[in-house]
């Protein structure tokens, strides 16, 4: 009897399981249906042919470039990618309409939140609502005090005078080819680690060592900025359920971040954080939940590294183009500062308004960030007559913006820092025209920071030394990623100048 009723519960058993998958595989394949029925992927329209057969890599080397061609031949300087369900504008009201006039309207949003969730979770940078105004308000306290920007001033000092510097002496005049992005790369690695953990990695030392935490903080970003380029969202969340490939990598890169977060925020309990002045211990001091912690610094910890090493690998291969902008800001530092050999102070940087042109006219033709995504909550129609159905991605491009002739002149594709000067002082140019830093409400909080760490290495290093780069003709190409980073690096040759 007993054997019987086992052999009964064992064959309603394995007819439950039978059913339950039935129905579990039945509702993914609708669902799978709706999501490829609501793609369009069947659109047969140029723009969506060019993109899903990759054809437009015939005519150009970047996707950031066959966007801007698209945007260019716009009437509305606005176009629609149909199996991506993305608009991407390059409008200036479009843009002041997204990030101001219907601010609400337009949040980073679930699906983007999705992306970058693993690496990010719930950063200011990955969140909306509540916690995104929370943390904004906890940042731009923190961000904008006096103390904080010394230190960090401090921090980049330091690590020009003991790291950066002695390294460029070292391969001076010995016709060494140097990776200018990958030591950017280091150099701002090493800051940010300082200013968000107290931590130094020590990358930019002379042996150049690896280290596993960037490292692993490379791959991530890397991997998280690819699911983006999925023509469905469904390839790479399959890809992480069954852990494969890429996902499986990026699983194992964003485990050393933890863990290293984890035992960084573990140290600093044990050994009290309040008499500390990195962001890390400033937080402790109002959260007590460690993933948020870790959560939160993780994201300044990308947005401190890779936009800064981009904005300068960009400003060095131009200036490499530009000798006579290089020697006008060589000019300005000698009017500013005279023989002195001393790092320039702040008040002394805010004299400098051809730099800050030079560089801003960069950061136009070259934003780290090349493009951001929003998606509306409800539907809606943009400036331009452009009509939004409630869930699209709606998509802003600095990197295109730069090269429109509608919004900057005929001129648009050349680097002419004079464009941003009035009788030889700085004129700021409408955010919405220019958001390399955002714009309204979301506009960057740490962007004075960022600007004295690329003032304060172009500084040191312009007057010390001539940067070549042997084949500064060559049109950058950029590998997927969040930020704009160049394929194969920035090979240069150093130079000492003639004192």
């Amino acid at each position: 009897m007993d054997s019987q009723l086992s052999l009964w519960f064992c064959s309603m058993s394995t007819a439950f399981c039978f059913v339950f998958f039935s129905f579990t595989l039945l509702f993914s394949l609708f669902s799978l249906l709706i999501f490829v029925l609501r793609l369009k992927l069947w659109c047969t329209c140029k723009t969506c042919q060019a993109y899903l057969t990759s054809s437009w890599t015939k005519d150009f080397d970047n996707l950031c470039d066959w966007y801007t061609h698209l945007l260019k031949n716009s009437a509305t300087g606005t176009i629609h990618i149909h199996v991506l369900g993305n608009i991407i504008t390059a409008n200036p009201a479009n843009v002041e309409h997204m990030l101001k006039t219907r601010f609400e309207n337009y949040p980073k949003g679930k699906p983007f939140s999705t992306l970058l969730g693993d690496l990010l979770g719930r950063g200011i940078f990955n969140v909306d609502g509540d916690s995104w105004k929370f943390q904004r308000k906890m940042a731009s306290l923190e961000l904008g005090g006096v103390s904080v920007r010394t230190h960090a001033f401090d921090i980049v000092g330091s690590e020009i005078k003991s790291r950066l510097l002695p390294l460029l002496s070292s391969v001076a005049g010995k016709e060494q080819v140097l990776d200018l992005q990958d030591i950017f790369r280091r150099f701002s690695f090493d800051n940010i680690c300082k200013f968000s953990f107290g931590l130094d990695p020590g990358c930019l030392e002379l042996s150049l060592p690896v280290s596993d935490l960037a490292e692993a903080f490379d791959l991530a970003s890397k991997f998280s900025a690819q699911r983006a380029l999925a023509s469905s969202s469904l390839i790479w969340k399959v890809k992480r359920l069954l852990n494969l490939g890429s996902e499986k990598q990026l699983k194992e890169a964003i485990k050393v971040v933890d863990e290293f977060a984890e035992e960084m925020i573990k140290q600093r309990r044990e050994e009290g954080f309040s008499d500390r002045h990195d962001l890390l211990s400033r937080f402790m001091g109002t959260i007590n939940d460690h993933k948020y912690l870790r959560d939160i610094v993780v994201s300044f910890l990308l947005a401190g590294r890779d936009t800064v090493a981009s904005g300068l690998t960009s400003f060095f291969w131009l200036l490499s183009q530009h000798p006579e902008v290089e020697s006008a800001i060589r000019e300005e530092v000698e009017r500013v500062m005279g023989s002195s050999e001393q790092f320039a102070s702040f008040n002394q940087m805010r004299e400098m308004h051809y730099l800050h042109a030079a560089l801003y006219e960069s950061l136009r033709l070259f934003p780290p960030v090349q493009f951001d995504s929003k998606f509306a909550q409800e539907d809606d129609i943009l400036p331009d007559d452009t009509f939004v159905r409630k869930g699209t991605r709606v998509t802003y491009h600095p990197y295109a913006m730069g090269r429109m002739e509608r919004i900057w002149g005929p001129d648009c594709l050349h680097y002419k820092p004079e464009r941003w000067l009035q009788n030889g002082r700085y004129v700021p140019e409408n955010l919405y025209k220019f958001p390399v830093f955002q714009a309204g409400k979301r506009v960057c909080l740490g962007k004075e920071i960022a600007l004295v760490e690329m003032k304060c290495v172009v500084l040191a290093v312009v007057r010390r030394f001539n940067i070549r780069v042997p084949h500064s003709n060559q049109a950058p190409r950029f590998a997927a990623g969040l930020t704009a980073t160049l394929r194969g690096g920035l090979p240069i040759l150093v130079q000492e100048r003639e004192a």
